[in-house]
This record gives structure tokens, sequence and C-alpha cells, in this order.
């Protein structure tokens, strides 16, 4: 979940974010920014491979440069452009605009 949070806090939807352990399974405390129009998780989670992009793009997003889908990748959880930029592709997780 954590790196979820990082991921829309580096694109500016979300402010500081921290855990709080409540002796169960804790919660997350996060600033909101106000720019999050609508976000969603993305079952199941498809295989993206780079040339496949643009299509994922298309489906769950507005329109181009608005956005981010979230991705898990073997280089960690990174926003569709850093896999695009890092040639790496892995599984669709969850859109957000």
């Amino acid at each position: 979940m954590g790196q979820v949070l990082r991921v829309m806090q580096k694109n500016g939807y979300i402010g500081e974010f921290e855990f709080i352990d409540d002796g169960r399974a804790g919660k997350y405390r996060i600033q909101l920014l106000g720019r999050v129009n609508k976000c969603g998780v993305i079952k199941p989670r498809y295989a993206m491979r780079i040339p496949e992009i643009e299509r994922w793009e298309e489906r769950y997003l507005p329109s181009r440069e608005v956005g981010v889908l979230i991705v898990s990748t073997p280089k960690g959880v990174v926003s569709h452009g850093d896999a695009r930029t890092a040639k790496t592709g892995g599984r669709l997780l969850a859109y957000v605009f």
C-alpha cells in the first residue's frame, strides 16, 4: 500500500501520508490535495508489455497526459510513464486521474 501511495505522491495527487499502528491492521492518514477525480483498482491484474501501454491508457484514462496507471514491475511499483522510460512491463494495479 505504501508503494502505491508513493507513486500517487510523486505525481502530485496526494500530499504527505503516515502509517498509524493501532495494534490491529493499522491505518493510513493521507493529506488529500483535491486533485483526485476518480481512482480505481484494475481487476484482474492484467499483464502489460511496453508496446501495449497506449492501449491500456485509452481504456482506463480519460485522455493523453491525464492520469496515471500504477504498475507493479520487477523494479517496484511505478507509474506507467516510469515503466515506459525503464522499458519494463508488469501488472496493472490501479488508475488515478
